[in-house]
C-alpha cells in the first residue's frame, strides 16, 4: 500500500503543479490585465471576464497539492512492516519514531499540505475587483469599502505562501540531509534561493503600492514567485516518482 500512495502522491503534486501555472493562459488569452504590473489573483476577481476559469483551476491546485502532500505524510508516519518492501521509497520506510528522527519530512509536508489547503481556500474568497488597474477599486479599499473577501484573501494569500516557503526550504534540506530525491536534492537549493528573492521583491513592491509609490513590476515579481513554486513542486513530484522507482 505504502508504495501505491507513493505514486499517486507524485501524480497528485504533479498535476496541482501543472494546475498552479494556469495563469500562463493570459499570454495566449486577452485578460486586460498587465502582467507585468498586476497582482495574479486580479485574474481571478469576480468583475474579470475569465476569473471563474481561474478560480476553478485555483482550486484545483490546491486540493491536488493537499491531497498529495497529506497522502506522503501518511505514508511517512505508518508503522514499518517487519521488514523493508523494496518497492517503498526510503523516505517512507519509518516508523512512528523514525520519523520523529526525521523532521525535515514532517515539516515539509505539513506545510506543503498548508500550502494546498490555504490556496484553494483563496480561490473561495476572491478579489470583487482589480485595485492596481481601477482607481475607484483601489480608493474603496483603501477606505475600507470593499468585501470583506479582500482581507480574507490577503490572509489565506499570505498562508499559501508561507506554507510554499517552509516547505520548499524544509523538503530540500530533507533531501540533501537524507540522501533523497536527487533531483530536488540538486536543484533544490537553486530553486529556494530564487524563490526567496522573488518574494523579497513581491513584498517590497506590495509595500511600495500600498504607500502609493508606483507598482514596481509587481506582477512580474509575483508571477515570478508562483512560477517558482510550480517548478519546485514538479520537480518534487518527479523526485518522489523516482525514488520509488
Amino acid at each position: 500500500m505504502p508504495g501505491k500512495v507513493t505514486r499517486a502522491s507524485a501524480v497528485l503534486l504533479f498535476l496541482g503543479a501543472l494546475a498552479y501555472t494556469a495563469w500562463v493562459l493570459e499570454v495566449v488569452v486577452r485578460t486586460g490585465l498587465d502582467p507585468v504590473r498586476t497582482y495574479v489573483s486580479e485574474l481571478a476577481a469576480a468583475d474579470q471576464p475569465l476569473g471563474g476559469l481561474f478560480r476553478a483551476t485555483d482550486l484545483a491546485a490546491g486540493l491536488l497539492v493537499l491531497a498529495g502532500a497529506v497522502a506522503s505524510l501518511l505514508a511517512t508516519r505508518a508503522p514499518a512492516g517487519p521488514a523493508p518492501d523494496p518497492g517503498v521509497p526510503r523516505w517512507a520506510r519509518t516508523g512512528t519514531g523514525a520519523a520523529a528522527r526525521r523532521p525535515w519530512l514532517l515539516v515539509g509536508w505539513s506545510a506543503l499540505a498548508l500550502f494546498g489547503a490555504a490556496t484553494a481556500l483563496d480561490s473561495r474568497l476572491p478579489l470583487s475587483c482589480a485595485p492596481t488597474v481601477d482607481p475607484e477599486c483601489a480608493a474603496r479599499e483603501t477606505a475600507g469599502l470593499v468585501p470583506a473577501t479582500h482581507a480574507a484573501h490577503a490572509v489565506s494569500s499570505g498562508l499559501a505562501m508561507t506554507g510554499a516557503l517552509v516547505a520548499m526550504v524544509a523538503l530540500t534540506v530533507a533531501a540533501r540531509r537524507y540522501g533523497l530525491w536527487r533531483p530536488l536534492a540538486r536543484t533544490g537549493p537553486a530553486l529556494v534561493a530564487l524563490e526567496l528573492a522573488a518574494t523579497a521583491w513581491t513584498l517590497a513592491a506590495v509595500a511600495a503600492f500600498e504607500a502609493g509609490r508606483g507598482l514596481w513590476s509587481l506582477g512580474a515579481g509575483q508571477r515570478l514567485q508562483v512560477l517558482l513554486v510550480a517548478v519546485w513542486t514538479g520537480v518534487l513530484a518527479v523526485s518522489v516518482a523516482r525514488e520509488r522507482r
